[in-house]
């Protein structure tokens, strides 16, 4: 199996196990997290139907960034019905063929400080997404990690779905994550992507703490770009040693089982994880 690298500074031994706690993006403030917190991208997907997970991120979120069209969903969402809730977004940037006057207008008046900037990249060459992601990063004065959170990344057309997977592939190429990790939501389930090596995923709170999962049981790990090969605990459907690949065997709607609480996947190739949310 693979062991992960151990040429950064980062990576003290090959045994070392990467951990993830993807409840903090709802549950913690910034100030509560555990690191400098993260960035939100919005992406152009309508978020009404899931306006309360969005609520939450945009509450934990240290800045937010509106790729084009972005900003209409937030705009659609809250702004039109007098809903002060996305007024502090940062940033709108793409090539804003997408981007409508009403929005424009809206975010460019809103009475916050400071105000929304509106940043037109020509590029034909990169998508708004990574336009955005490539702003939040030159933006990042904290010298550590920046971890990016993008909303509406896997709906509607399936072309610009891949596109999204493929971003976690190109803009994550550390294997440890050097210049943070990324997330995205798509209102139903949350998908990051695991380098090889091992990992621990933290998916309910400590016994005794809040126990409210955020969670729903099912889990996919997806191997994208190459076959892997897995062993997993923590799952209904645990595998050791066990090859995956597009046009082979695939673990998809496994379970989390009802006492996990932390899942465990060991990948010998960079693979998705993908975990179903519950509606809050």
């Amino acid at each position: 199996m693979g062991t992960g690298s151990t040429t950064t500074e980062h990576a003290s031994t090959a045994e070392e196990a990467i951990q993830w706690f993807p409840i903090d993006l709802l549950r913690r403030t910034e100030a509560e997290a555990r690191g400098p917190g993260f960035a939100l991208i919005v992406l152009n997907q309508p978020i009404t139907p899931y306006l309360g997970i969005i609520r939450g991120l945009w509450k934990n979120a240290f800045t937010h960034i509106a790729a084009d069209g972005g900003a209409n969903c937030l705009y659609e969402a809250a702004g039109i019905r007098n809903d002060p809730i996305f007024d502090n977004l940062s940033v709108i940037i793409g090539d804003l063929d997408s981007l409508t006057s009403e929005a424009r207008a809206y975010f460019e008046s809103t009475p916050h400080s400071p105000p929304t900037r509106v940043i037109h990249d020509p590029d034909q060459e990169s998508t708004d997404f990574g336009k955005a992601v490539d702003h939040v990063r030159a933006q990042n004065h904290h010298h550590a990690p920046l971890d990016i959170v993008a909303v509406g990344g896997l709906g509607g057309r399936v072309d610009q779905g891949l596109s999204q997977l493929h971003h976690l592939y190109l803009y994550q190429s550390d294997p440890r994550y050097a210049a943070g990790r990324m997330y995205l939501f798509s209102g139903e389930s949350l998908t990051f992507l695991l380098k090889t090596g091992r990992h621990r995923i933290h998916v309910r709170e400590p016994a005794g703490q809040d126990d409210d999962d955020v969670f729903a049981k099912y889990v996919g790990i997806l191997p994208v770009r190459e076959p892997s090969v897995i062993t997993t605990r923590g799952l209904e459907w645990d595998v050791t040693a066990w090859e995956t690949a597009f046009g082979g065997r695939m673990s998809t709607s496994n379970h989390v089982l009802p006492g996990t609480r932390v899942v465990e996947v060991e990948t010998t190739r960079d693979v998705l994880f993908t975990i179903a949310l519950r509606q809050v």
